[in-house]
C-alpha cells in the first residue's frame, strides 16, 4: 500500500493531463483521417486525402511562407533588441534612477495583454492615426498588402523583445567580472570581450530563449486575428488564422484539424530540439 501511495498522489494531475491533452489531441488526430467531422452524422475514412488537400492549397503554403517570415523576423530582432537594451541596462553607464526609468520603459510593452496591444497599434497605424501624423503620411498600414505583414511582424517585435531582454539581462549580471577584467588585462577591445566572454556566457540562454520563441511566435493568434485577420487577401494569413478559418468560417473541420496535425508536427519538432538542449546543458 506504501509503494501506490506517491501514485495516489500524482493520479489527479495525470488523470487531468489525459482528458484535457491526450483526449484532444488523439481526437483531432483521428479527425485528420476523415471527411467532413461534426457536419457529417456519419463521417467515413478517407485515408490521406485530408492532408494531400490541404498541403496542395494554395493558401496553406501562402499561411506557411507568412508564418516563416513572421517568425524568423520576430524571433531574430528580439533577440537582437534584447540583447541591445539588456546591455544597456547593465551598463555601469547609467544611474540608479535612470536604470529604473528605463527599466520601467523598456519593459512596459510586455505588461500589455494581447487585446490591448492589438487594440493599441490599430489605433496608432490607422490612417488617422499618430504614425501617420508624424510622418506626413496617409497610409493604411495595416490593410496595404505590402506593408500589412511587416506592420503585424513590427508589431509582435515590440511586444515580445522585454522577455529576451529580462532573461538576457539576468544572464549578464550572472558573468563573472573577473573574466572581463582579464580580457582587458590581455588586451581585449570591447568587441572582442563582447564576442569572446559575453557571447559564451549567454550561449545557453540565447538557445533556449530562441527555441522557445520559435514554438510561441509560430503559434501566434490572437495578434494576428484582431489586427488584421489573416488579410487582406490572406497577406497576413498564418498557419493558426488558416486552421481557425477552416473550421468556423469554412466549416470544414476535417482539413482544419488536418492543418492542426500539421502544425503539432511542427511544433514537437522545436519542441524535442528544445529538451534535447536542455539535458545537454543539465
Amino acid at each position: 500500500m506504501r509503494r501506490a501511495q506517491p501514485y495516489f498522489y500524482v493520479a489527479p494531475t495525470v488523470v487531468l493531463l489525459f482528458v484535457l491533452l491526450v483526449v484532444p489531441v488523439v481526437l483531432v488526430i483521428g479527425y485528420s483521417f476523415m471527411d467532413n467531422v461534426i457536419m457529417n452524422k456519419n463521417p467515413q475514412s478517407v485515408g490521406l486525402a485530408n492532408y494531400v488537400t490541404v498541403l496542395t492549397d494554395t493558401n496553406f503554403h501562402r499561411a506557411v511562407t507568412n508564418t516563416l517570415f513572421f517568425t524568423i523576423v520576430s524571433v531574430i530582432a528580439h533577440l537582437v533588441l534584447g540583447l541591445l537594451f539588456a546591455s544597456l541596462l547593465n551598463s555601469p553607464l547609467l544611474g540608479r534612477t535612470s536604470m529604473t526609468l528605463f527599466r520601467m520603459v523598456y519593459v512596459l510593452p510586455w505588461l500589455f495583454t494581447t487585446a490591448v496591444i492589438a487594440i493599441l497599434w490599430r489605433m496608432l497605424l490607422n490612417p488617422n492615426g499618430v504614425i501617420n501624423y508624424l510622418l506626413g503620411t496617409n497610409i493604411e498600414w495595416l490593410s496595404d498588402l505590402n506593408l500589412a505583414l511587416p506592420a503585424v511582424t513590427f508589431i509582435n517585435v515590440w511586444a515580445g523583445y522585454p522577455f529576451f531582454m529580462i532573461s538576457l539581462l539576468a544572464g549578464l549580471q550572472g558573468v563573472p567580472a573577473d573574466l572581463y577584467e582579464a580580457a582587458k588585462i590581455d588586451g581585449a577591445s570591447f568587441w572582442q570581450r563582447f564576442t569572446n566572454v559575453t557571447l559564451p556566457q549567454l550561449k545557453p540562454i540565447i538557445i533556449s530563449m530562441t527555441l522557445l520563441d520559435l514554438i510561441w511566435t509560430s503559434q501566434q493568434f490572437a495578434l494576428i486575428w484582431m489586427t488584421t485577420g489573416g488579410g487582406p487577401i490572406n497577406v497576413t494569413e498564418m498557419l493558426s488564422t488558416y486552421t481557425y478559418k477552416q473550421a468556423f468560417s469554412n466549416y470544414e473541420f476535417a482539413l482544419a484539424s488536418t492543418a492542426a496535425v500539421i502544425t503539432l508536427v511542427l511544433s514537437m519538432i522545436l519542441g524535442i530540439l528544445y529538451v534535447r538542449h536542455q539535458k545537454a546543458r543539465d
